[in-house]
């Protein structure tokens, strides 16, 4: 699933060549990917000018020039795309929402298991639908302190925690191992039993990790495009997702797969002590 880089590095890209365009129409291929009846939303979104492309967690954000904003959460295969021809993108494998511009050019929104889902939301309801995530996790405001107090107020395992969207907004499985494994923290470790010094480490170790997949462009396992249709290349760097038997690259043990919350979580049995766990 898109975390907070890839939706990042896919508003990047469009806000390079969206603000100032006017959406002629949009043709919605999917209703299933759409917030509300399909005819409303195209209705509503043909005219608009592109004001700004931005990102709110793992959501990204087309903002339009009356101030409203298309909110893209990109489910677990959602794509977006952007092309200078009139028709879907030529990388587009399944198209499910066409914004067709003014000028001749498509935002393609493509996703293979139609999970995503495109909401319209008015200017006046903005600040109450963004208020439902939690901080953003590279904002200047999350400090470790912060961290901290959102950890003690929780006793689920702090992999769990780093996951809810209304704690922490933009954090998925991927990130969320990678920076517990920089922070030798257990991802089942009950979040209220870590400690200030070590929500402090997790806290550095997170904004470390997502800042490199940022500058990778982003983690393709499977389905991850960007704007352009290119993969990103974070996945090279892991060193505990997805590497169940695989030696830790810090002391040679054996990368261990365990499933809890209905999820898979990697840790090494070393770096990661789980003794005294409930």
């Amino acid at each position: 699933m898109p975390e907070l880089p890839e939706a990042e590095i896919i508003a990047r890209g469009l806000n390079k060549v969206l603000p100032g365009r006017v959406i002629g129409s949009v043709t919605v291929l999917r209703d299933d990917v759409v917030t509300g009846p399909s005819r409303r939303f195209a209705a509503a979104l043909a005219g608009s000018r592109f004001a700004e492309v931005g990102r709110r967690g793992k959501n990204v954000v087309f903002t339009l020039d009356d101030a409203a904003r298309v909110a893209v959460n990109l489910g677990m295969t959602g794509r977006i795309m952007s092309s200078p021809r009139p028709g879907p993108h030529p990388r587009s494998t399944h198209p499910a929402v066409l914004f067709r511009l003014e000028d001749g050019g498509c935002v393609t929104y493509d996703d293979v298991r139609r999970f995503g889902r495109l909401t319209r939301v008015p200017r006046a309801e903005w600040t109450g639908w963004s208020r439902r995530l939690g901080p953003e996790p590279l904002a200047r405001s999350f400090t470790g302190k912060r961290l901290h107090d959102i950890l003690t107020r929780s006793r689920s395992p702090v992999r769990s925690l780093l996951l809810d969207q209304k704690r922490i907004a933009g954090v998925g499985n991927i990130y969320a191992i990678e920076a517990l494994w920089f922070a030798r923290i257990h991802p089942r470790a009950p979040a209220n039993t870590i400690g200030a010094a070590a929500a402090a480490g997790l806290h550095r170790s997170l904004r470390k990790v997502l800042r490199r997949a940022i500058r990778a462009g982003g983690t393709t396992l499977r389905n991850y495009r960007d704007a352009n249709g290119d993969e990103g290349t974070f996945g090279r760097a892991l060193h505990a997702y997805g590497r169940e038997g695989r030696p830790c690259t810090r002391c040679g043990a054996p990368i261990e797969r365990i499933v809890f919350g209905g999820r898979s979580a990697f840790r090494c049995p070393d770096c990661q002590d789980g003794s005294g766990l409930p």
